[in-house]
């Protein structure tokens, strides 16, 4: 009697654990039959392929899923006072609050100021990439609904990729704008030059306006050996509005004779010499991976690493090496993407 009673305690014990696992297999799938709203709020603007690319990389994540799509667009690059970063944050959670979206999946360092630090341990899931500042300096370590991907330059890659075009190239400049998302690379910058023997940061400066940038510049043509365009969105004209990237970057290529260096394929397209990219693709797929882990299989946010992507993609401008007299050798050519022509120039 008693062994029998035992082995119906354990054949119900088995049965439980059997029914158990293809329960959450069918729990899983049938999350993955039901319609999801996403809300993507970009900092940024689209057109602009930094923003688009992050966002076609998530979507890329969650190919198979039934997701009804919404972008609201903070356009910090173009409109970057406080006053308006602050309005279009209200937007943003004034839709969030309206629409009430299954998940928020929001990009770059603004988005993440005035919208997700506004529902830290909320119900609704956020999902993040292209974050410079650290989770830390953010305030979404450790919350419960907050997860993403950094975006962390790769600054001796791209220093190593000028020392094999200008194999003499030996000090560095960089120059930012004032935005407050410049602060950790330029510390990451200044602990990484330390791995970059024979070359040396001389300069490191932040200008608020674009003449300031002009005289700046034209300062490096006989201190420096190579230039980093790195902060240059919120450069002021004499209106007191922001110059578009692109005006900045013509300007460069027509007035400075020095190789440059970025960190975002777009730039190269308007005219810097060279970059080793953060992948704005890879960036939003695993922002994507990251959303299907919460919204398939049921994980919490907060149980997910925030960690970085680790691919950089070398780019190189053929038009730019051809003005500055720079004759690229076939293994640096048949190692990176070449962009052939300025983005400005006529097809």
């Amino acid at each position: 009697m008693i062994h029998s009673v035992r082995l119906l305690q354990v054949l119900i014990a088995t049965a439980v654990v059997l029914m158990c696992l293809p329960l959450s297999r069918i729990a899983q799938a049938a999350q993955a039959e039901r319609e999801f709203k996403v809300l993507h709020v970009m900092s940024y603007h689209s057109p602009w392929r930094w923003t688009d690319w992050q966002f076609e990389g998530f979507r890329e994540s969650l190919h198979g899923l039934k997701v009804d799509y919404r972008v609201f667009q903070m356009d910090t690059k173009r409109n970057s006072s406080i006053e308006q970063k602050q309005r279009k944050g209200r937007e943003a959670r004034e839709l969030i609050d309206a629409w009430k979206p299954d998940l928020v999946y929001t990009t770059d360092d603004d988005a993440q100021e005035y919208v997700t630090r506004h529902y830290l341990n909320a119900s609704i899931p956020f999902v993040f990439s292209g974050v410079g500042n650290s989770p830390v300096e953010l305030g979404l370590a450790g919350i419960s609904n907050v997860t993403g991907v950094l975006e962390q330059e790769h600054f001796v890659e791209t220093a190593s990729l000028v020392r094999k075009i200008v194999p003499k190239a030996k000090r560095i400049a960089l120059i930012f704008d004032d935005a407050s998302m410049w602060s950790p690379v330029r510390a990451r910058i200044e602990r990484a030059a330390e791995r970059l023997p024979g070359m040396q940061i001389v300069a490191m400066d932040v200008a608020l306006t674009f003449s300031e940038y002009k005289r700046r510049i034209l300062q490096y043509q006989t201190k420096a050996d190579v230039i980093g365009t790195l902060g240059i969105f919120n450069l002021k004209d004499e209106h007191g509005r922001n110059v578009p990237y692109q005006e900045v970057q013509k300007w460069t290529v027509e007035n400075s004779t020095l190789p440059d260096f970025s960190f975002w394929v777009d730039r190269v397209h308007f005219g810097t010499l060279c970059a080793v990219t953060v992948s704005e693709r890879e960036q939003g797929r695993a922002a994507g991976r990251l959303a299907w882990k919460i919204l398939v299989e049921g994980r919490k946010p907060g149980g997910l690493a925030i960690e970085p992507t680790r691919k950089g993609v070398p780019v190189l401008s053929l038009a730019r090496a051809r003005k500055l007299g720079i004759r690229l050798d076939a293994e640096v050519l048949l190692s990176a993407e070449v962009i052939k022509r300025f983005d400005w120039d006529p097809p």
